[in-house]
């Protein structure tokens, strides 16, 4: 640092799963474009490592889910917090961001917020949807909510929370006309094959509530149609160790070819996809695939969430959310079985006006949040700090 020269701006960031890695690398690369010797310091995957950013500790370890589910991790968690909380204060930080993980992040942000830090939640709280007396508690833990959806920055307006729209990188990473041609050819695939992509997610929890009934689906939609090529792009090592686990237990096991990581190139390559309720939902979106959602909480969580009455939207999916209705099959808890995701699978896949109608609707989502999401939300995260340019 040259002499009289400010010192770097230091930017805490805590992401969760590899979705939040995701996004963190892309908002890293933009930040560092506004300000080349800014430093970076967190929990981070491997893209955002890549990027820059000093990991304290993996994403990996906030991949966890559920109102239940989540109770054995506390103590794990309860520490890793704390251990945060003094690396981030002896920083001297200029600005944290949480990324995705609510529940993890917003109580971190709490926590340096009433120090006089300057905090930032990056992927809106699903408050929207359920649990929605959670907004208060937000608007005291974060300065400001960079929201990805419309709709979202919009809720949290009228509840005054700071809130901007900030559209979504994944609409800028993926263009608007896949090439499905290139994508088989990258993965060694003919140009003539009917392909279903297996996402059955990226959390640990995910993949085993769901895994065996995607394998399932595979199995149903093989001996309805044995030319159908199957994929799954696996999003960590431990993920791919529990899938393959389920394959060998599986009663009956089409031919799955698994794949390291690569989720993009499968999805352009798929003629349909079934898909595990999350951020792959909208990957799927944006490659204008045809799909089928799965969501499969734990049976406790479950029950309080329907006997609670907690949740507050008829559609759990983001294709569903977005276009505000049932565009794309969606199935909870028990009605996921095999038989059911992969009869949905076909139905969606074999009506060519029904995919091209799809495909229309889903390029029109695409182009409405392609707005330069990771420099909109390097902006906003820069003028919350005080160091715009």
């Amino acid at each position: 640092m040259a002499p009289g020269a400010p010192p770097p701006l230091r930017i805490g960031i805590v992401a969760g799963e590899a979705s939040g890695d995701q996004l963190g690398a892309a908002l890293i690369a933009a930040l560092r474009a506004r300000h080349p010797d800014a430093q970076f310091m967190g929990v981070a995957g491997p893209k955002m490592a890549a990027a820059g950013c000093e990991a304290w500790a993996s994403s990996d370890e906030l991949a966890v889910m559920g109102l239940t589910e989540v109770l054995h991790h506390l103590p794990r968690l309860f520490k890793l917090r704390r251990r945060l909380l003094r690396g981030f204060f002896a920083a001297k930080l200029d600005v944290f961001v949480g990324i995705d993980a609510p529940e993890f992040n917003l109580g971190l942000a709490k926590n340096l917020k009433n120090k006089g830090l300057r905090t930032v939640q990056y992927v809106s709280p699903q408050v929207w949807a359920w649990r929605q007396g959670r907004v208060r508690t937000i608007g005291r833990a974060v300065d400001l909510v960079l929201c990805l959806l419309s709709f979202e920055a919009e809720f949290f307006t009228r509840h005054g929370v700071k809130a901007v729209f900030v559209g979504h990188p994944l609409a800028d990473q993926i263009p608007l006309e896949p090439d499905t041609r290139g994508a088989r050819e990258t993965l060694n695939i003919p140009a003539d094959s009917r392909v279903v992509a297996l996402l059955p997610g990226s959390r640990m929890g995910e993949v085993e509530r769901l895994g065996s009934d995607f394998i399932s689906a595979a199995a149903w939609i093989a001996v309805k149609r044995p030319e159908t090529i199957f994929l799954a792009p696996m999003a960590s090592a431990r993920v791919r160790a529990v899938f393959e686990r389920q394959m060998a237990s599986a009663p009956t096991l089409p031919s799955i070819r698994l794949i390291e990581g690569r989720a993009h190139t499968v999805l352009a390559a798929a003629d349909g996809v079934i898909v595990a309720s999350g951020t792959a939902t909208l990957e799927t979106l944006l490659s204008k695939r045809p799909m089928v959602v799965a969501y499969r909480l734990g049976g406790v969580t479950a029950f309080l969430l329907r006997r609670l009455g907690l949740v507050k939207v008829p559609y759990f999916s983001q294709p569903n959310l977005l276009l505000a209705r049932r565009r794309v099959p969606e199935f909870f808890q028990e009605a996921v079985t095999g038989e059911a995701l992969g009869a949905a699978l076909l139905g969606e896949m074999e009506s060519p006006q029904q995919v091209a109608s799809l495909q229309q609707e889903f390029l029109g989502v695409h182009e409405s949040l392609r707005r330069g999401g990771a420099e909109r939300a390097a902006a906003a995260i820069l003028e919350c700090a005080g160091a715009a340019p």
